[in-house]
């Protein structure tokens, strides 16, 4: 595996070696000592998939603690267009967000540790998504930042009129307006 450092300090992108042959590929999507070896601890306790369609956007969601979550993601099946924006507030990069295409093409997979919001935009006509979190979901701490922050400017890849996205979702405050993660 290929652990690549981003522009935000924790956040890797992370790029397997994928085997292939006449019957098909493989590769290995997690390794423990190959994560612990690039500086990487994280024990994941449960694993989530979702379908979505062409311009559904998801997000930007995230976990208050004792819940926060480190994640995992991939596609399996088609393209996605996957964000995170870093809102530990103590963070010189508070407040950027970084995105990445994951496909099934490119095997791509992010690692998201906590302390970021997190979102993707559906770009393939359907996409299956798959992501490990080091925490379980708690609906009592669940939180997000509105897809659409104009402070953000995240460019979608998805035209306005396009975008599908739950009622919840949308209700989901700007950063400026979010529940504040905790200063460490």
């Amino acid at each position: 595996m290929k652990f690549i450092e981003t522009s935000i300090p924790g956040l890797v992108l992370i790029e397997p070696i994928v085997y292939r042959d006449d019957r098909g590929y493989f590769f290995e999507s997690y390794q423990k000592a190959a994560w612990q070896s690039a500086g990487i601890y994280c024990t994941f306790v449960q694993d989530n998939e979702a379908y979505s369609r062409y311009g559904a956007v998801r997000g930007l969601h995230y976990q208050l603690p004792p819940f926060q979550q480190d994640k995992l993601v991939r596609v399996i099946h088609g393209e996605v267009l996957d964000v995170v924006i870093d809102i530990r507030p103590q963070a010189a990069t508070y407040g950027q967000h970084f995105s990445a295409i994951l496909s099934d093409a490119n095997k791509r997979q992010l690692f998201i540790p906590a302390g970021f919001a997190h979102g993707y935009a559906t770009l393939s006509d359907t996409a299956i998504f798959a992501y490990k979190c080091s925490q379980y979901y708690s609906r009592d701490h669940e939180a997000g930042i509105g897809h659409d922050d104009p402070q953000l400017n995240i460019d979608w890849q998805i035209p306005n009129q396009n975008r599908i996205i739950s009622p919840k979702d949308q209700q989901l405050p700007p950063l400026g307006q979010h529940l504040k993660w905790p200063q460490a």
